[in-house]
């Protein structure tokens, strides 16, 4: 492989799309077990890779370097091999800020509730503390030290503006599950989905019936795509390539 994608499930990305609209090398997705995945970043054989679901915090043992960015993150979702010398990137970071900022979402002085807590959730943290929320709440199944349960999260925060979800939850093919019921969020007024596929989960359907702001994960996808092909390639590309993109794959995938 040169250039390509690893994760444990592929079967519905639409990566190899994006970046072959993007530029002209040949994108492999590759599923890897966990023994796959650890035998696959020891060869080292590959030019430049994005990592998924779950891989983003474990490929930071095998990397030479790891950008601030991704290292204030403790996540990677890009990594370019420089003379068998692993280099490590976040460009999910990059992506949900367009995503944002693309459908006019504010965190300015917003209570944000997120969704999940694995490798994509962190790029999302830093974006929404970067931008000036006012509190930041974390809710999961199984909670933690950083986490709640959505019981407490019913009971106590239903105050929220801002729902973002982080989690798999409604991701193809399961696209009739919703991580949370949105009936009891009477303040919220937007909601972003980093699920891809479905173009718009069960989620965002129902936040559109409320009136609120809502977004699937396609432009996000697409925009970290186009950044993460920039470091693939020391290149540059317009961002006006990111909408043009995400309106060619939307088509596709309503097909």
């Amino acid at each position: 492989m040169k250039y390509g994608l690893i994760g444990e499930k592929l079967g519905h990305s639409y990566s190899k799309q994006i970046h072959e609209l993007l530029t002209d090398y040949t994108y492999e997705p590759t599923p890897l077990t966990r023994e796959e995945f650890e035998e696959f970043m020891s060869e080292k054989d590959f030019t430049a890779i994005n990592v998924t679901i779950p891989y983003k915090k474990d490929v930071i043992p095998y990397l030479s370097y790891i950008d601030d960015k991704a290292k204030a993150i403790g996540a990677v979702n890009t990594i370019v091999n420089r003379n068998n010398e692993l280099y490590g990137y976040n460009t999910d970071y990059l992506g949900f800020d367009y995503m944002a900022k693309a459908n006019n979402v504010d965190f300015s002085d917003k209570k944000v509730i997120v969704i999940g807590n694995g490798g994509a959730a962190q790029a999302i943290k830093a974006v929404v503390t970067s931008c000036g929320a006012k509190e930041m709440i974390i809710v999961k199944s199984r909670p933690d030290v950083e986490s709640i349960s959505y019981e407490e999260c019913y009971k106590n925060h239903t105050d929220a503006d801002i729902i973002i979800n982080t989690s798999p939850v409604g991701m193809y093919p399961n696209v009739n599950a919703s991580p949370i019921e949105l009936d009891c969020f009477k303040k919220c007024s937007a909601v972003l989905d980093v699920v891809a596929n479905p173009l718009e989960t069960m989620l965002v359907k129902d936040a559109k019936k409320r009136g609120m702001i809502a977004a699937g994960g396609l432009v996000m996808l697409v925009a970290q795509a186009k950044y993460a092909a920039e470091i693939f390639l020391d290149a540059s590309f317009p961002d006006e390539k990111i909408p043009e993109i995400t309106e060619i794959i939307a088509k596709e995938m309503e097909e």
